[in-house]
């Protein structure tokens, strides 16, 4: 579930999913977009759903040697508001911390 914040009139989304490939989280920062018309006559449903990800951080839970990245996926330009980025920037430690702590719970011979 997105996480959702509001800013001079505009909205933001950041999302959590786990990359495969990478053996990474992804945390992504978008521009949230107005949730379908039809989901007015729905309880409780989203106002607003997560868009395209111009910023995305990349945080290893396998490799302790690996270091947290943030990734720039944007072809346009995009202002990005001080209090947008430090609450993206946070949701980030916040992440990197857990999983770190992982990483120390079950020891570097169990994530290698």
């Amino acid at each position: 579930m997105p996480e959702l914040r509001e800013h001079a009139d505009r909205h933001y989304a950041v999302q959590f999913h786990y990359a495969l490939p990478d053996d990474a989280w992804c945390v992504e920062l978008s521009e949230a977009v107005p949730a379908p018309a039809e989901w007015t006559e729905i309880p409780n449903a989203a106002t607003h759903l997560p868009g395209a990800a111009f910023l995305v951080a990349m945080i290893p839970d396998e490799d302790p040697d690996l270091e947290p990245t943030v990734h720039i996926r944007s072809h346009d330009e995009h202002v990005i508001p001080y209090e947008i980025m430090r609450w993206f920037m946070e949701q980030v430690a916040e992440q990197v911390e857990r999983c770190r702590a992982a990483l120390t719970h079950e020891g570097p011979e169990a994530v290698r």
